[in-house]
């Protein structure tokens, strides 16, 4: 081959190059065109016609709903906290309430072991006892005293009646406990009503003047069973009190 023959040969296979890049270059999809693979369904999507979450979308969610569980567990640990303190302040008060009703109790029971159970009615000069006197029968004992000197229940007990009463001018009546009935009479004013519960030694009365009186004193009777009257200074001995 001689020289213009190759250089012809190499002129045209550069051409046959040229035309095939050209043809190949036209074949190839613009980059405008390109879809991009974010923009892509999966599988999943395509098969069940439902839109595919964004992955950001899915751990946003998900940490969402972590942090309300969080949020819950702290809530209840705190009213737990909350009603343990409650429980415990609740169970501390009730023993110091129990405490103080029992420390009480102990006091009235000492106080009540020491109060005396049987005393003397009223203060004064013993001036008439019971019996027949002046051709009658005196069912008590007489206490003298200055008008307004405190009159007490002999006894714990109730008072059953007091007011005016033919005789005594005002009186009262306390039942105690064993059915005993004390009797008080003549006095100027009365302390006490009826019903009320009345402790030995408590004043319910004062001396007076009143009814068929003989001067400012006490008259005094014990009704045992409700009814029986016996002498009064029989029964305040058997109780260790003397008049």
């Amino acid at each position: 081959m001689d020289r213009k023959k190759a250089v012809a040969a190499v002129v045209a296979a550069g051409a046959l190059a040229g035309a095939g890049f050209t043809q190949a270059m036209a074949t190839v999809t613009p980059v405008d065109r390109i879809i991009p693979v974010a923009a892509t369904k999966d599988l999943a999507a395509v098969m069940t016609g439902q839109p595919q979450q964004d992955i950001t979308t899915i751990h946003s969610l998900d940490t969402t709903a972590e942090t309300r569980k969080l949020l819950q567990a702290e809530q209840i640990q705190v009213q737990y906290h909350v009603r343990e303190a409650l429980r415990t302040a609740q169970d501390g008060f009730t023993k110091r309430e129990e405490a103080a009703k029992a420390e009480q109790a102990r006091i009235k029971a000492e106080e009540d072991a020491k109060r005396p159970k049987c005393v003397r009615p009223a203060q004064g000069t013993f001036t008439s006892g019971f019996g027949a006197r002046w051709g009658t029968s005196h069912m008590g004992v007489d206490i003298a005293n200055a008008i307004g000197t405190p009159i007490v229940a002999a006894m714990d007990g109730t008072v059953i009646e007091a007011g005016p009463a033919s005789g005594f001018g005002l009186w009262v009546r306390i039942q105690h406990e064993d059915g005993t009935i004390t009797v008080y009479g003549h006095m100027n004013t009365i302390d006490v009503p009826q019903g009320a519960k009345v402790k030995a030694g408590q004043q319910i009365a004062t001396i007076g003047n009143r009814g068929q009186s003989t001067g400012p004193h006490l008259h005094f009777e014990v009704w045992i069973g409700g009814s029986q009257k016996i002498n009064p200074v029989g029964w305040l001995a058997d109780r260790g009190v003397s008049l």
